[in-house]
């Protein structure tokens, strides 16, 4: 299992603790029957996000996150884009807390290498119950 952290016009963020976070996703993952292969969170700004959402997927907006699954099987792996600019706007649109917002975040990214999508009808709830129950398994590590 590897677990790469790059960031792309943004500092890292010192809500991030790598250790903590480190060994919670690999949980997340195996209450799913999945195990990790080689993550890469790359933390950027909205016009990082921006660009990349043009580039790959020919989409012209501002979005919090971008998955690219190179899983096979039951080993997950993908590049995981999030936007800190857009994770901090939902945080404080929804009142959400920020830390709780982008450890959903960084749990959402994951679920969809698990094979959760969001997009289709009903999905996007299917998809929040996964993210409350990676939360809560954060909370129990805490």
């Amino acid at each position: 299992m590897t677990i790469n952290w790059l960031t792309k016009n943004v500092d890292f963020p010192e809500v991030i603790v790598k250790e903590l976070i480190e060994e919670w996703l690999p949980q997340v993952a195996a209450s799913h029957g999945k195990q990790i292969g080689t993550l890469t969170y790359i933390l950027t700004d909205d016009e990082g996000i921006l660009a990349v959402n043009r580039e790959f997927l020919q989409h012209d907006y501002y979005t919090d996150i971008i998955t690219f699954d190179y899983s096979k099987r039951s080993m997950v792996s993908g590049d995981i884009y999030i936007s800190l600019d857009t994770v901090a706007t939902n945080a404080e649109q929804f009142n959400q807390n920020p830390i709780r917002e982008l450890h959903r975040v960084l749990a959402h990214g994951l679920l969809h290498l698990c094979g959760i999508n969001d997009k289709g009808p009903g999905e996007r709830e299917i998809m929040e119950q996964h993210e409350d129950e990676a939360l809560t398994i954060l909370a129990g590590m805490l």
